[in-house]
């Protein structure tokens, strides 16, 4: 019997560990701006082992770390020279182990960014490749060119970078075009190379076999591009996008039908997803992936897998693309509802607010939405992605064309609109305070400005304070923790233009409801027309803009709402 029991419990234990990213509560760390421990100017991997503490009383249940490894750093990490090493400015080896291991003792799970679509310039590989030597001949994509009417050489294809300009530079040693799809020192990998392919995965198990919980793959729709033999040994040239305010050397000159969203694609992150599932059953762990594609919401669908093969959690960029400050209730129910639509029946949703390639969530929704916009994330269905900062209401920096260091920004060439391209803004150093650099360092400098308002908003003041977006965002992070917000019924309402109303109700438990004012009047708002939700409510989560207070009762058909608040409250009785 005694056996029997112990069995029991360890089946618990392993049950819960393949189901906690279904719920999982991801904070992103850009380390080169979160904490720096030896005042440098540049976070590092002791800085973020120094603040899981805080994390863990955020209520983050994983972290996950833009890149980390060994980088020439001219696109801050996404170019990669050794994909088993750490970026000597971040920290060695042993410090990320002891950033594992403290991790582990809070609870506190880590995801990795993967990034395969390309290295850096200064790769092994990629000299290997120039060189041409057995195996790595294939390991990028190589092209002899194309002669012009003159005799001259120049690029197979018109194939723009997202960073402006060819996507295809020269390379003398080896006499061929490289294809970069970001920047020059960023050259494309082959994944029509099965050793490339093989490679990839090697690199997924290193990690894996360290411990981490998953693994965060960027720009994963750009892993092929079309095969020149389907197009008489030709890279075809892309169609003209027509937009009027964009020339040749713009990315969005073009409609990209020929360098991502392919097929092939997709095959890839399902192996990837066989490779992951192995360790589950020998790391008793669900393991997760997340993938990034700016695509239309029916490509990204289909990274879920199919009906023969498991694939990832495509992020849902539904809030950072189509939410603005002057989005209605009903432009955010249809955000929601067309997600919830299109995901396949059995798979998980994703709520992304904000990451490190755009605008912060409180510059672009606006300050007055911070409240709201986390509510949503963390109250709706499945995995809830926040940027750092995110839980403070944190804007964006102010930088000058000679502060600015993002590659987007400085490939415009243009000291006066810079600003529209860079994403330095969002990556400004976190406020932990208001002493000097807002106590992200004590060195006397930082690798971007700090953003001007630290002194206001910050960790240290919104702790002290009474009320504030940090201690309003920790409440509704308790709340996510309640079964009808784990498994409960979704129902999205938007009673007006100005008032959205999202209700989780499970059977036998407390139904737990979220109620958004947008507009900066007060108003009355009545949930009668919500049947199933019992009358009398109870307050347990108030955002900053709101009069009620934590505890304050009320009955569902005449809630108080004060301009801009967001509320959260639990009903009294339990529900169905």
């Amino acid at each position: 019997m005694r056996i029997l029991v112990v069995l029991l419990v360890a089946t618990s234990v392993a049950a819960v560990d393949l189901d906690w990213w279904k719920t999982a509560l991801v904070y992103q760390i850009y380390p080169r701006s979160f904490m720096d421990s030896n005042n440098d100017g540049i976070g590092d991997l002791n800085g973020i082992t120094s603040k899981l503490p805080y994390l863990h009383a955020t209520g983050v249940d994983a972290i996950w770390l833009s890149p980390i490894n060994v980088s020439p750093m001219y696109d801050f990490g996404y170019d990669i020279t050794d994909y088993r090493d750490i970026a000597p400015e971040y920290g060695t080896m042993a410090d990320f182990d002891n950033l594992m291991k403290r991790a582990k003792q809070l609870g506190i799970r880590v995801l990795l960014d993967f990034v395969p679509n390309h290295t850096s310039n200064e790769s092994d590989w990629f000299n290997r490749s120039i060189r041409r030597e057995a195996g790595y001949v294939d390991y990028y994509v190589w092209s002899d060119g194309l002669k012009d009417e003159n005799g001259d050489r120049i690029p197979p294809s018109n194939w723009v970078s997202t960073f402006r300009k060819s996507a295809w530079e020269w390379n003398s040693a080896r006499e061929q075009y490289y294809l970069h799809q970001f920047v020059i020192g960023q050259p494309d990998l082959n994944y029509r190379s099965a050793r490339l392919q093989q490679e990839m995965k090697d690199v997924l198990s290193f990690w894996l076999d360290k411990g981490v919980s998953g693994f965060r793959v960027d720009a994963v729709n750009r892993l092929y591009e079309a095969n020149p033999d389907n197009y008489g040994g030709r890279y075809p040239d892309e169609p003209l996008s027509g937009n009027p305010d964009t020339n040749a050397d713009d990315y969005d000159h073009y409609n990209h039908i020929y360098t991502s969203d392919l097929d092939e694609t997709y095959d890839v992150v399902y192996d990837w997803r066989d490779l992951l599932d192995k360790y589950i059953h020998t790391h008793g762990e669900y393991k997760m992936m997340m993938t990034e594609a700016y695509a239309d919401v029916h490509s990204m669908i289909r990274y879920y897998g199919t009906d023969t093969r498991n694939g990832s959690i495509p992020f849902n960029f539904s809030f950072l693309g189509e939410i603005t400050k002057s989005s209605t209730a009903w432009d955010i129910k249809t955000a929601i509802d067309k997600w919830m639509t299109h995901m396949p029946t059995g798979k998980t949703a994703n709520w992304v607010n904000g990451n490190h390639d755009n605008s912060r969530m409180a510059t672009r929704d606006g300050v007055e939405r911070v409240d709201a916009m986390n509510l949503l994330a963390l109250i709706l269905p499945g995995v809830a992605i926040t940027y750092q900062g995110e839980e403070i209401g944190m804007t964006d920096g102010e930088l000058s064309w000679e502060e600015t260091v993002d590659p987007q920004a400085c490939n415009t060439d243009d000291p006066i609109n810079y600003v529209k391209k860079s994403r330095d803004p969002c990556r400004t150093p976190f406020h932990w305070d208001s002493s000097d650099h807002a106590g992200f360092t004590r060195g006397r400098s930082t690798w971007l400005p700090v953003a001007a308002n630290y002194k206001d908003v910050n960790v240290h003041n919104q702790l002290i304070a009474k009320k504030s977006h940090y201690k309003f965002y920790k409440d509704v992070g308790r709340a996510r923790r309640r079964n009808a917000v784990k498994y409960g019924d979704l129902d999205t309402r938007a009673l007006s233009e100005d008032v959205l109303v999202v209700t989780r109700l499970l059977p036998g438990e407390p139904g737990i409801v979220a109620i958004i004012n947008l507009s900066d009047q007060v108003r009355h708002v009545d949930l009668s027309t919500l049947r199933l939700l019992p009358t009398n409510l109870i307050v347990i989560a108030s955002g900053v803009d709101c009069s009620l207070e934590k505890g304050a009762g009320q009955l569902k058909q005449n809630v108080h709402m004060t301009a801009h608040c967001a509320l959260l409250l639990q009903t009294r009785e339990k529900c169905c």
